[in-house]
């Protein structure tokens, strides 16, 4: 067998099309919206996409294939720590999906994604519009979410030359290598 037969034989189906399409979708909708003037008409539909995507991912994250699901990747913080800390160690363990570090960056980033899309969506509201509580809410959130943009993106940087697989290309074709 020639090695990119082999290669691809040894791939296997992770991240399904509903996940792929958040993901991605997600990353022009946050982007649109950071990029598009607060307040103008392309910021405030960006957010409203990006709500809508985050909606279908919680419920995708309870319904969804067996990497989508919370279930798969959402752990404690001791689990969280420990995983780290074999990480340093160099003897974690491979995850085909998400690794516990991973499982808990993706519930703060759609945590912030939740805070920010909500309280934009207030600030539209007749009762909270001009509200500077939840304009300095929003602002904070959206910060917070660009900080830890950055640290998922370095993450995935550093995971894919640590374990000499690309993270990136497995999110665009849903399929990853499958390691012993």
């Amino acid at each position: 067998m020639s090695a990119p037969l082999r290669a691809a034989a040894s791939e296997v189906p992770v991240w399904d099309l509903g996940v792929r399409l958040f993901h991605w979708g997600t990353v022009a909708a946050v982007a649109t919206a950071f990029l598009a003037e607060e307040g103008e008409s392309l910021h405030e539909k960006a957010g409203y996409v990006a709500a809508a995507l985050l909606g279908f991912r919680l419920i995708w994250g309870l319904i969804g294939t067996r990497h989508a699901r919370f279930s798969d990747f959402v752990a404690g913080p001791g689990k969280v720590f420990t995983y780290l800390l074999d990480r340093v160690r160099g003897r974690a363990p491979h995850y085909l999906g998400h690794n516990p570090a991973g499982g808990a960056m993706i519930l703060v980033l759609l945590t912030l994604l939740a805070t920010v899309a909500g309280t934009g969506v207030a600030m539209t509201s007749d009762a909270l519009w001009g509200n500077h509580l939840v304009e300095e809410i929003h602002e904070t959130a959206a910060n917070a979410l660009l900080v830890c943009i950055g640290i998922h993106v370095a993450a995935v940087i550093l995971m894919s030359k640590l374990d000499k697989e690309n993270l990136v290309k497995a999110m665009i074709t849903g399929k990853k290598r499958r390691q012993p």
